[in-house]
């Protein structure tokens, strides 16, 4: 099972970016699809996550702006981030969770927000 997050890159204050994380390989069905971030000098933590029902989660310091969503028809994962802040500056990563406990990592993708 192989990871693909994309869509990260230098945007300015304000702007808004929407990642993607793409799951391929021998998958039947993927239960949990998170998103985690670690910021420079920081540790890395969870953003949220979505069920394969289409529930999501937050963390607490995300909620109510960003948005997470999922296309089970493509085992993509999405990650809306409107009004970008400097402190979203991150590598941006997304896991997947399937049947027996297995989870798989992305390689992250960069977000960069500076004028």
């Amino acid at each position: 099972v192989q990871l693909q997050a994309s869509g990260g890159g230098l945007v300015q204050p304000g702007g808004s970016l929407t990642l993607s994380c793409t799951a391929s390989g021998s998958i039947d069905n993927i239960d949990n699809m998170a998103w985690h971030r670690q910021a420079p000098g920081k540790e890395r933590e969870w953003v949220g996550d979505v069920t394969s029902g289409g529930r999501a989660a937050y963390a607490d310091s995300v909620k109510g702006r960003f948005t997470i969503s999922r296309d089970n028809a493509k085992n993509t994962l999405y990650l809306q981030i409107p009004n970008l802040k400097p402190e979203d500056t991150a590598v941006y990563y997304c896991h997947v969770d399937l049947p027996g406990g297995r989870r798989y990592w992305g390689q992250g993708t960069l977000v960069t927000v500076s004028s």
